[in-house]
């Protein structure tokens, strides 16, 4: 169903997506790392429960991108175009929800996670908590029709806006940081309003009714329960299982900002770092999405099967690339950041670390896109949610707490974490059980 050409047309744009993305990032933390190492861990701290709300609305858009990709493969465009009504209905009113909770409770809310922190440090979270909570309608809109967009194959015009986004967001930075020499708010509002850019331009073109999934052209969603629950039937084992991968991290973030200064900042720069070596494998999992949906809409479960080994393996190869790269030159990558000598040191162990370790990880990830694309949903959120309590957060404390192997702890927890969950998605793989799922 998808040629070597229709592949790599799908896949590069999604890894210069998600290449963007991590850049965005990278730079917001390099930025505010001028204010001093305070606004570094407030920051950072935030961007974790920043993930959490993203993570929870992917997980909503994924649901409709299946959704939509099995109508897709079936030839239905009609009912593919009630879901893409339907998808970005429930994410609005979701992340409004959200939005109104966030703002409400910001300073309990960052105390309840985080503890009892420096006050320089909350102070610069709270007020990077309050503006990046004003952007999450935004977000999810642009999240929900990024997702419609790459169902129907074509990851080159979310590519292009998220260039624009960050071109925003950057310029903006420097605008904001090192001409007007504001604090944490010259990094949080260039973020927002590069978001609402985003959110409202892709609202914008996926009303067209050429394409073959549109929104309504007058924004007439509809209530379709039966459609909302197909969404949903996918999106919340889907959103569960990463809200509670992404409330564990901020469990160790937690217990890492009680180690003090030097190991918060070690290991946000570290964790912000890593994200470089998940590139390829995210990028590549959001297309097998698509290619593995379209083909169990289509009843081609052997194709199907092949593409997730291809994408796999392609995955493998890249991840080995990028490894070594950021092993080699961590020293130098490191330094960007600008953090005392002992905060340095701690982020280079931590990044070799991971560089090794990244041997079993698009096992554990990647390929855990391809059993959801074809509905199978509750087995990756079991394993993932045991394998989450259980090793990373469990071992973290117990190597942490008990053995007083600080910050290195709670990577090795993590890995351990990798490492289960590799072993029992190749065996669900293997067994061929994904294939027998209820679908759409």
């Amino acid at each position: 169903m998808f040629s070597r050409k229709d592949l790599v047309k799908l896949m590069v744009p999604l890894i210069i997506e998600q290449i963007l993305s991590v850049l965005v990032g990278m730079v917001n933390v390099v930025m505010v790392a001028k204010v001093g190492e305070a606004a570094v861990s407030g920051v950072a701290l935030v961007e974790s429960i920043n993930i959490l709300i993203i993570q929870l609305l992917s997980a909503m858009a994924t649901g409709g991108a299946i959704v939509a990709a099995q109508f897709i493969g079936r030839k239905d465009k009609e009912r593919a175009c009630i879901a893409a009504n339907q998808l970005v209905l429930s994410t609005v009113v979701v992340t409004i929800l959200i939005t109104i909770i966030a703002l409400a409770g910001n300073s309990v809310i960052l105390r309840v996670v985080f503890g009892q922190i420096e006050k320089s440090v909350m102070d610069s979270a709270k007020i990077y908590f309050y503006l990046s909570a004003l952007s999450y309608p935004f977000l999810a809109v642009y999240n929900a029709c990024a997702a419609l967009y790459r169902a129907m194959g074509n990851s080159k015009v979310s590519m292009k806006t998220s260039l624009g986004m960050n071109v925003i967001s950057i310029a903006g930075n420097t605008i904001c940081i090192y001409i007007l020499h504001m604090g944490v708010e010259g990094v949080a509002i260039p973020t927002l309003v590069a978001r609402i850019f985003a959110g409202l331009f892709m609202l914008y073109i996926i009303r067209n009714p050429k394409n073959d999934i549109h929104v309504d052209k007058s924004l007439r969603l509809g209530y379709h329960p039966e459609m909302i629950k197909n969404i949903l039937r996918i999106g919340i084992p889907n959103g569960l299982e990463n809200s509670m991968f992404q409330f564990g991290k901020l469990m160790v973030q937690s217990l890492v900002s009680t180690l003090g200064t030097a190991a918060t900042a070690s290991f946000a720069i570290a964790s912000n770092l890593a994200t470089i070596e998940y590139l390829p494998g995210n990028a590549l999992g959001l297309g097998l999405i698509t290619v593995v949906g379209q083909c169990v809409g289509a009843g081609e479960y052997g194709q199907a099967k092949k593409y997730i080994k291809k994408i796999v393996a392609v995955t493998y190869g890249i991840v080995a690339v990028v490894a070594v790269v950021m092993a080699v030159f961590a020293p130098q990558i490191v330094q960007i950041y600008n953090l005392n000598a002992d905060s340095s040191a701690i982020a280079v162990k931590l990044m070799i670390v991971h560089s090794i370790c990244m041997i079993v990880w698009p096992l554990s990830f990647t390929l855990t896109h391809g059993l959801r694309a074809a509905t199978d949903v509750k087995f990756p959120m079991v394993v993932s949610v045991f394998s989450m309590w259980a090793f990373r957060i469990g071992f973290s404390y117990l190597l942490v707490l008990q053995f007083n192997m600080g910050v290195m702890g709670v990577w090795i927890a993590m890995f351990i974490d990798w490492f289960f969950r590799a072993i029992l998605f190749t065996l669900r793989f293997l067994s061929g059980k994904w294939m027998n799922q209820s679908h759409i």
